[in-house]
């Protein structure tokens, strides 16, 4: 887990110097968007491979791809080849996240399962908190390279460890894959991701086409999952109805995550004059709230229930909402970070308790596709809320009350400006604070929807004890 996590934060780190030597600085952003597209469109094909051949040759072979992929992008000598291993570390932690997570279900019984995924939460933490830091020191002591290569240690003793101490004994019969319905939906999920990536930033026709290749190979593939034996996605699974509410609830609070991360630092930075350090804590606070939030969830819900821990800690999303959508010109950071601190600690229980109820209401043959769709419905929800709240924004700014339109080369000089040294661009913070104003009150709304979707979901009663089924 902690190289899936610390490779989401490091790189951006890096990305300006690797950008400079580089070239191709249009291609920027599709160094992140292959990444995760890879990554999203093969977490429900590996949480079902998991499922048909056993949890531990799925992990292995992630790690394997992914730790090729961390090499050869050490290697890249252009974009195009940067971005197509990026793809490939995609593919790798596409496997590694869902599968990690279902061997956790494996080993530990939902009431001991809690305070091991408030760890691996803790990880992500940490991860976003050191990965800047080690990106910053690894470019100055040595090459950019090394943020890929330091991942080949870290997943070699992950590989061994997994060698050593997991033991399946589980037999399982002789699977049949659904290999056409596997590529169907990595092509749909692929066009679906391109297409909001593209929205805005390429031509109409190339996002018509996206679009288009979504909808064909989305219909093809829920007709091959209706007559396939063994279909890579069950319909009634994820149609169960506290999977689905969970995983719309996830969908909307990773579109709020994404809103929050890409926006609040723009505005902190821009509209209140503070410098990129100020604006990146209040930012962290989020990261100091998501496993308190999944700690306290941990060691509470086999009292409260799993459904009164869901729905109480989703509450905390719209109230960290009100911070944001409440601030104005004159509020101080620390109020931003309060509100960060507060929506981490109600991601952080709503995510652990999802999960937990998502792998407690399944057999254990569908331990690994239940915990896919989920990550799944996580991925597509920021990929979702980037496209969303960037078209937000953009309409803001276009349409800012009494104000012109903001153009790109005013927000970067306001951006860039020094701390305090704001007030000779005040028409432009203004537009900045109302575009970014619609923008948090956006979040606001997801947030609430998130709530409501939770509270679909039904009374969820534990097992007493439950038998390890790996180990």
């Amino acid at each position: 887990m902690a190289m899936v996590a610390i490779e989401a934060t490091i790189v951006s780190t890096a990305m300006p110097q690797i950008v400079t030597q580089l070239g191709g600085l249009h291609l920027y952003s599709w160094v992140f968007s292959s990444f995760l597209l890879a990554q999203t469109a093969m977490t429900v094909v590996f949480g079902k491979l998991a499922d048909l051949y056993g949890r531990k040759p799925i992990v292995l072979i992630g790690i394997v791809i992914f730790l090729v992929g961390s090499v050869l992008a050490g290697f890249a000598w252009s974009m195009p080849a940067m971005i197509a291993f990026r793809l490939i570390q995609g593919v790798g932690a596409g496997a590694i996240q869902p599968v990690t997570l279902t061997i956790v279900g494996d080993l530990y019984p939902a009431r001991e399962r809690g305070k091991i995924q408030g760890y691996l939460a803790s990880v992500w933490a940490i991860a976003a908190v050191v990965g800047p830091m080690a990106g910053g020191l690894l470019i100055r002591d040595l090459s950019w390279a090394w943020i890929f290569w330091i991942n080949i240690p870290i997943g070699l003793a992950s590989g061994a460890g997994f060698l050593a101490f997991l033991h399946e004994h589980e037999k399982r019969e002789r699977p049949s894959i659904d290999i056409a319905g596997a590529t169907l939906f990595t092509v749909s999920i692929g066009a679906l991701m391109m297409g909001l990536t593209d929205v805005g930033s390429s031509s109409d026709a190339l996002v018509a086409f996206e679009f288009a290749l979504f909808i064909v190979c989305g219909v093809l593939f829920v007709l091959q999952e209706r007559r396939a034996t063994d279909p890579m996605i069950s319909f009634a699974l994820w149609g169960h109805r506290p999977i689905a509410a969970c995983n719309v609830a996830t969908v909307l609070s990773g579109m709020a995550l994404m809103g929050l991360t890409s926006f609040l630092p723009m505005y902190v930075q821009g509209v209140l004059g503070r410098s990129p350090v100020v604006a990146g804590l209040a930012l962290t606070m989020m990261m100091v709230g998501w496993p308190s939030g999944a700690t306290l969830a941990a060691r509470s819900f086999h009292r409260l229930g799993l459904r009164r821990t869901l729905v109480g800690g989703s509450v905390f999303l719209p109230l960290g909402a009100v911070f944001f959508a409440t601030l104005g010109p004159e509020s101080s950071p620390v109020f931003a970070g309060i509100g960060s601190l507060v929506m981490g600690f109600g991601m952080g229980i709503s995510s652990i308790s999802a999960i937990i109820l998502i792998q407690e209401i399944v057999k254990p043959s569908e331990r690994g596709s239940a915990t896919a769709s989920n990550l799944f419905a996580r991925n597509l929800g920021s990929t979702l809320g980037a496209a969303m709240f960037g078209a937000v924004l953009n309409y803001g700014l276009a349409h800012s009350s009494g104000i012109a339109a903001v153009t790109a080369d005013q927000l970067r000089q306001i951006l860039d400006a020094a701390p305090g040294h704001v007030a000779s661009a005040t028409a432009v913070r203004l537009a900045l604070h109302q575009s970014l104003h619609l923008t948090f009150t956006s979040i606001l709304v997801i947030s609430v929807l998130a709530v409501v979707s939770l509270m679909l979901v039904p009374a969820i009663k534990l097992e007493p004890a439950r038998a390890v089924s790996a180990g």
